[in-house]
This record gives structure tokens, C-alpha cells and sequence, in this order.
């Protein structure tokens, strides 16, 4: 007796079924180890980057709160007590918090009057591969200003000239060092054309901007206009 289409329809489907069930029975039997160890692992290895996101936020607070403590005995009336937790986070394994620690100690000994400590502070900080780089850059910066007056112009030239760029974040402050330098090196003509590249930049602070026009026009360098162009850039890409 012949079936009808819907029958088969029916049987093929159920047999199609029992095909699916025996492979994943067999697939089963031979990979369900290693699933079964995979979805362990991966539950495993979700944990833990919890528990160290957990971690290290924990001790990010703990850290930004004894950084902000050294900050309030900094400004106090006995700033030498800010010497122990700045000495802790020093040894951070938080970045950030460490380049601050060294930082704000460097500033300590300035304040001591110790320009060759400060300045071996900050050169620790410059050479310090695990920092981010804006950190060990302002670091050359700040041990160049600590020994500017005591090292030889080509030297200074040699150090800064990477950062006294176009660009750079820290144009004006290596730039105005550099042209300076140019200048004890009886340079005049590159020493004024650094200032008046540093009186057009818009990226750079007011002040030294300021410095750079009067210096450039010492030099026989017009950066009027280019100190005016900059300054309109500047207030338009802040209107825009």
C-alpha cells in the first residue's frame, strides 16, 4: 500500500533525526573530554581576569588615595612627611602613580636645593622603559631645566631637538630651551627661526608664546603677525 507524500515526509524527517542523534552521540563520545575541559578553562580564565580587574582596581584606589595624602602633607606645613608614601609608590606597579611619585620627589629636592638629586631623579624617570612615553618626556624636559645652565649647548640641542618639533606636546617648553641654546652657541639665525616657529604654534602656552615673539624680534625675526594668526587659529578651533 503506498504512502502518502505527507507519510514519508514524516519518516524521512524521523530518520533524519535518529541519524542526528547517533553523530552527536559520537562526536559525544569522542571530543565530550575536551569540551567539557574548554568550558572549564574558559570559566576559569573569566574568573580570574575578574577577580584581577577587581584587584587592581582596589589597589588603584588604595594607591590614589595615599597619592592624594602625600599631596595634602606636600602643601602642609611639614611637607617632609609626604617622604613615606611617595617612597611607596615609587615601587608601583601602577604606571601612572609612580611617575607621580618620582615626580613630586624630584620636586622635593629642588625644594631642598638639591639640583643633582632632583635632576638624577628625573633621568631615572626618562630611562624607565615600563613608563608610557608623555611621562618620560616631560622627565627629559624637567632634568634639562634642572642643569640647563651647567651643560654645554650642543648637548642641550642634542637632548631636546626631538622634542622641539612642530607637533610635539612639548614644543614650546624644549623649543624655547633649544633657541636659547642656540643662541650660547652664537646661532642667532636658528635661534631666531625656533622662536618664531614657537610664537605661530597655537598648541603652545601663552607665556612662551609671548617670550618667543619678543626674543624673535630681538633677533631681527617679525612674529607679530604669526603670534596673531596662531591666536585667531586657536580661539576658532575652540569656537568650531
Amino acid at each position: 500500500m503506498a504512502q502518502s507524500p505527507q507519510s514519508n515526509e514524516v519518516f524521512f524527517r524521523e530518520v533524519d533525526e535518529e541519524l542526528r542523534r547517533e553523530e552527536l552521540a559520537e562526536f559525544g563520545k569522542r571530543w565530550g573530554l575536551w569540551i567539557a575541559v574548554a568550558v572549564v578553562l574558559a570559566i576559569v580564565a573569566a574568573g580570574g581576569w575578574m577577580y584581577w580587574q577587581h584587584h587592581h582596581n582596589t589597589i588603584a584606589g588604595e594607591q590614589g588615595r595615599t597619592y592624594d595624602d602625600a599631596l595634602k602633607q606636600l602643601s602642609g606645613t611639614e611637607p617632609q612627611k609626604a617622604a613615606q608614601p611617595l617612597a611607596k609608590l615609587a615601587d608601583s606597579k601602577i604606571a601612572g602613580y609612580r611617575a607621580m611619585a618620582l615626580f613630586s620627589e624630584g620636586d622635593m629636592l629642588l625644594d631642598k636645593g638639591d639640583e643633582k638629586g632632583a635632576a638624577a631623579k628625573f633621568a631615572s624617570i626618562a630611562a624607565d622603559n615600563s613608563l608610557p612615553q608623555p611621562y618620560r618626556d616631560l622627565a627629559t624636559i624637567r632634568e634639562t631645566a634642572v642643569q640647563f645652565d651647567t651643560m654645554k649647548p650642543d648637548a642641550i640641542i642634542h637632548r631636546l631637538s626631538p622634542l622641539a618639533t612642530k607637533g610635539s606636546p612639548w614644543f614650546g617648553s624644549a623649543g624655547e630651551m633649544v633657541a636659547i641654546a642656540y643662541l650660547r652657541a652664537n646661532r642667532r639665525d636658528l635661534a631666531g627661526k625656533m622662536f618664531g616657529d614657537i610664537a605661530a604654534a597655537d598648541k603652545v602656552p601663552d607665556s612662551i608664546r609671548q617670550r618667543a615673539v619678543q626674543m624673535a624680534a630681538v633677533l631681527g625675526v617679525d612674529a607679530v603677525d604669526k603670534y596673531k594668526g596662531a591666536d585667531t587659529d586657536a580661539k576658532d578651533k575652540t569656537a568650531g
